[in-house]
């Protein structure tokens, strides 16, 4: 039950947005869009008497083996295929290792309908790979923290079991941290010591129980034995015991993110600032006892890296009026601002406020979750120039650019835009070097390549995460790459994702 709850949390935090796979055949036939259209083939097996198996043959058949006390490979996942929209055999034809090191090395994606393919395809149910499954099970939950995900991190090492062991024990007990569940964290140690990261959980586990004595003993000996750093033992001895500490100056920032000190440091009083820590820990700075302006901050990194709902990211921003100006507090004013005049259906009040908003948005890498909440709406009002083009802009980055452009009277700057949008591009002309990086990958198919190669040899998992890799690297400015991704998405059945993720570039360019 409480896996499902947190996969429940988990969907709704990251207002997950499962993609569905093209309906049409994709430039590149895959065997896995048939499987089911084969199967329906299939005739079914004539009955045979019910008598002794018997073998034509004196050969011996293949057998799997596996050494005794090895763990046997584990499934995890949190969308099952029907929501998901991705086959069974994900990663069951690709090495453990190799993934491993595939995930390892992925750039940070920033267009959000790369984030969106990539949390899909990570948290997706499906058969594990082969060899050693674990380490590639490590590295989904590694990607799925480092892009700020906590709880559906959590609900996947929940279903791996990290009592069975300590890598992904460690994982489990930092990343409770991280959540504010320190007391399962704890109960794990307690259970089992062995599974403690260091001595330093040992101690702040103990103490956290009232068990002073045992906390001061493992310091102790961890000190003695030289299995603890010099910062943990500064945080910890101050946490043992406060009142000898009362006149010393505050406790060094430590050097290196470490789950356990930021908790130490908050309960001393000293919290660290997470603006230069991993994005995951911003997470701390959602809660209520943090001021707005952490909030805000948090939430506007967060939602950047596909790890916050857009809807949460609105009710941060509309939680209060700015009491200040400048940076942050302008753009909610903004926002709040463009709120109001839609929901009073003013033409004048929405002209006149949405390019701020807009501008502010798109400059804070926000201008995806203010589409998604806005570009509807817009796409209902009667808008005279700049107003018009502008929302324009907004709707063709929301999740509803293709139905809207096929019946709007789009303005001719964005006659390229709708051509995308609408996957009919063969009779407009690019005239900048994205379009024709982009019109290159909208053509006519150029046959297989690597990475579709990779999805007929039913390596599809490892074909998505190439794909998204090129897509990022031609947002960086490779539009050689940006071309060769986008085409082997829309190859592996991902229309809507390249086509958006197209879009969203051709935003950027716009704006620079």
């Amino acid at each position: 039950m409480r896996t499902k709850a947190r996969l429940l949390a988990s969907m709704c935090l990251i207002g997950l947005p499962v993609f569905a796979f093209a309906q049409d055949r994709p430039l590149s036939a895959i065997d896995w869009l048939d499987s089911a259209a084969t199967a329906a083939r299939v005739a079914p097996a004539a009955l045979i008497p019910d008598e002794p198996a018997t073998t034509g043959s004196g050969s011996v058949p293949n057998v799997t083996v596996m050494p005794l006390g090895e763990n046997a490979p584990m499934r995890i996942g949190l969308l099952p295929p029907s929501v998901s929209g991705l086959p069974d055999t994900l990663w069951s034809g690709s090495d453990a290792a190799t993934l491993a090191k595939v995930l390892a090395d992925m750039p940070d994606l920033t267009l959000p309908a790369a984030q969106a393919v990539f949390f899909t395809t990570l948290l997706a149910d499906a058969a594990p790979a082969t060899g050693k499954s674990d380490l590639f099970d490590l590295a989904r939950i590694d990607a799925v923290m480092k892009a700020g995900a906590v709880d559906p991190a959590l609900a996947l090492l929940e279903q791996a079991d990290p009592k069975r062991d300590p890598a992904f024990a460690r994982r489990y007990i930092q990343a409770a941290l991280l959540n504010e569940t320190e007391d399962t964290a704890c109960a794990l140690i307690q259970t089992d010591p062995r599974l403690a990261p260091d001595y330093a959980y040992r101690v702040f586990c103990a103490a956290r129980a009232g068990d002073w004595d045992t906390a001061a003993l493992l310091l102790g000996t961890a000190r003695a034995l030289e299995t603890i750093t010099p910062a943990q033992i500064a945080a910890l001895e101050r946490f043992l015991d406060p009142d000898l500490f009362e006149s010393e100056p505050p406790l060094p920032r430590p050097a290196d993110p470490d789950p356990l000190l930021f908790r130490i440091h908050e309960a001393l009083g000293q919290p660290i600032s997470t603006r230069s820590w991993p994005v995951v820990y911003a997470h701390a700075d959602l809660r209520d006892v943090a001021g707005w302006k952490k909030q805000l901050d948090a939430a506007e990194r967060l939602a950047a890296a596909g790890a916050l709902g857009d809807n949460r990211l609105l009710g941060i921003f509309s939680q209060r009026k700015p009491a200040a100006s400048g940076g942050t507090w302008d753009r909610v004013s903004a926002v709040q601002r463009f709120e109001t005049a839609l929901k009073t259906g003013s033409v004048d009040a929405i002209s006149k406020t949405l390019p701020n908003a807009w501008n502010h948005m798109k400059a804070a890498g926000l201008a995806v979750p203010f589409a998604t909440l806005f570009g509807e709406a817009l796409s209902k009002q009667t808008l005279s120039e700049p107003a018009r083009s502008i929302a324009w802009d907004v709707i063709l980055v929301s999740p509803f650019y293709e139905s809207i452009a096929a019946q709007g009277d789009i303005p001719k700057r964005h006659v390229f835009d709708l051509a995308i949008a609408t996957g009919w591009i063969d009779p407009v002309t690019p005239t900048t070097a994205h379009e024709r990086a982009i019109a290159n990958a909208f053509g006519t198919s150029t046959g297989p390549t690597p990475i579709t190669e990779l999805a007929q040899n039913n390596e599809l998992g490892r074909a998505i995460l190439q794909s998204l890799r090129a897509v990022q690297a031609g947002a960086d400015g490779d539009l050689d790459q940006l071309s060769k991704g986008l085409s082997a998405m829309r190859a592996l059945g991902l229309e809507d994702a390249a086509r958006r993720s197209a879009l969203q570039v051709l935003q950027r360019e716009d704006a620079t």
